[in-house]
């Protein structure tokens, strides 16, 4: 774990750079800060702050699009809980990559859903050019922001707040447009439907970008702006303004909320209490022992279906229900005479699946939200577990998972593999917010299960005839399990948007506190990206 903490952590600093020193000096002789230089301000200081999507799009484009382009982030603004986007003009000027467009969506997406302002930083050139198939045209493509932004204004009421710092051309316009709130910094701001040298080609009209479309035309002209200001941070300066003058939020009426505690153990123990080999077995409770408050964990049906944990406990005085994977072999009870099959760790088996579909159905009718720490290998397969009614088992645990409108906060700490990933609160689910230690390991099955898997056969025949796999399979097996490895890492999940973040042991508090308090804005059923209040939907 420390090995994959610490590379992850290297590669974390690199992308936070953005375009290099080189793109953030010339964005500072432009007389403007960087999207990271902004937020740092906007933000309350000291406050944890969660970034969204920092690795999406690191290992593609050749590692030309760090960080996609835009910076996400979920933090406090006046000890209120925000979500800002801030194109970063130090990546191909701000310009927008097709993974441009999956993380300003996810942006909005928690906004939606937990009805928190957002908070739009504009600077950018537009659509990336080469890219724009993936950009432009599709259901999830550039127009489904402005369908967010027109739900949020219309019907969500969720505050949005656009500063435009830079350019901000194109359809890109109907972004702050949308807003409820537009300000424009004087002499490096620009906002049009099309540039100076576009409407030269289009109409023969010769005219700058400033006349064209600046702060001070779009504010005594046009009327699109609501506000100038003279530099970057006096328009931080005026967004912290605007926070503070919000009303006060929906926040939940039934979360019960206690006063914070430390964890009982340190994070630093997880380190040894997370094996170095990922299928050996570790106590679960022991971890547990680390993420909650000390002194308020109440086991639920602690006695049956041990391979999975489920109990009410406090994360920094927030109520929740937890719902663990717990690794390792559970022999059958002395009561029922000691005898059957042991069950293992990470399997969900028929009882387990009951048990944690009734938790569940308790935590939402106490309106209590969930935080799944998954370490799931999959359902148990075979004629036992099939003729118990594990399917149908599965379905209640799903149904159950899948239908609570309380807050759901994933952690993925180990593995995240087969139906067991969709039942434990998978992204298909949508999840409030869904996190993975570096050690997390998401896909349908393990390396070597895919060998057994697409080779069995093969290797069964060669095993009837007294041979051995020559060297061509050999080869074969051994590019498919690293193959299988590689698209197992948390990296690349976080690479394809499949985890909002991967966060560190030490993080691991502050990172739940901060999504459950995000999540605790709206007291409404947090069901997909957006619940129409019923008079309206």
């Amino acid at each position: 774990m420390r090995e994959l903490v610490e590379e992850y952590e290297r590669l974390a600093a690199k992308l936070e750079r953005g375009g290099g020193p080189d793109k953030i000096e010339r964005q500072h002789s432009q007389g403007k800060l960087t999207a990271r230089e902004r937020i740092a301000l906007l933000l309350d200081p000291g406050a944890y702050a969660q970034e969204i999507g920092l690795l999406v799009a690191y290992d593609e484009y050749k590692g030309g699009a760090p960080a996609a382009g835009v910076v996400t982030v979920t933090g406090r603004v006046g000890g209120r809980e925000c979500v800002v986007v801030a194109n970063d003009a130090t990546v191909k000027a701000g310009s927008w990559w097709p993974e441009t467009i999956k993380k300003i969506l996810r942006a909005q997406e928690i906004a939606m859903r937990s009805r928190v302002p957002i908070i739009y930083l504009v600077d950018s050139a537009g659509v990336n050019l080469p890219y724009q198939g993936g950009v432009f045209p599709g259901q999830y493509g550039a127009a489904r922001i402005f369908y967010y932004n027109s739900i949020m204004r219309r019907y969500l009421h969720v505050p949005q707040i656009s500063a435009v710092m830079g350019p901000c051309v194109a359809g890109g316009a109907y972004l702050p447009a949308l807003s409820d709130i537009i300000v424009m910094v004087e002499g490096t701001s620009f906002m049009g439907l099309g540039g100076a040298n576009l409407v030269k080609g289009a109409t023969g009209q010769t005219i700058d970008n400033e006349t064209l479309g600046g702060a001070r035309t779009h504010n005594e002209i046009s009327g699109v702006a609501h506000y100038r200001v003279a530099n970057d941070e006096e328009c931080i300066v005026k967004i912290r303004e605007f926070v503070s003058e919000l009303p006060a939020s929906e926040q939940t009426r039934s979360l019960s909320v206690a006063e914070s505690a430390e964890a009982q153990r340190a994070a630093e123990e997880l380190y040894e209490l997370i094996p170095e080999d990922h299928r050996q077995p570790y106590d679960a409770r022991a971890v547990l022992q680390c993420v909650i408050d000390a002194g308020h964990w109440d086991e639920f049906q602690g006695d049956y279906a041990r391979e999975m944990i489920t109990g009410h406990a406090r994360i920094r005085g927030i109520q929740v229900g937890i719902i663990a994977n717990s690794r390792g072999m559970f022999r059958p009870p002395a009561a029922a005479g000691g005898g059957g099959q042991p069950k293992f760790g990470g399997i969900i088996y028929t009882e387990s699946a009951e048990k944690v579909a009734y938790f569940i159905d308790v935590c939402n009718r106490h309106r209590t939200p969930l935080v799944f720490i998954q370490d799931v290998s999959g359902f148990m397969v075979g004629a036992e577990a099939e003729h118990s009614g594990i399917i149908r088992a599965g379905a209640r645990f799903v149904e159950a998972m899948a239908t609570a409108s309380v807050p759901k906060i994933v952690l993925t700490i180990n593995h995240a593999s087969g139906a067991g990933y969709y039942a434990m609160a998978g992204q298909g689910f949508d999840p409030d917010f869904i996190f993975s230690w570096p050690t997390g390991r998401m896909g349908v099955m393990e390396g070597d299960s895919a060998v057994g898997a697409l080779f069995g056969t093969q290797l069964d025949k060669l095993k009837r005839e007294g041979a051995e796999p020559d060297e061509a399979l050999k080869a074969e097996m051994a590019r498919v399990r690293e193959d299988y490895d590689r698209q197992l890492d948390a990296k690349h999940a976080a690479a394809r948007g499949f985890v909002d973040a991967i966060v560190t042991p030490e993080q691991t508090r502050d990172a739940l506190e901060l999504a459950l308090r995000v999540s605790a804005n709206y007291d409404g059923p947090h069901l997909g990206h957006f619940v129409l209040p019923p008079t309206l939907a």
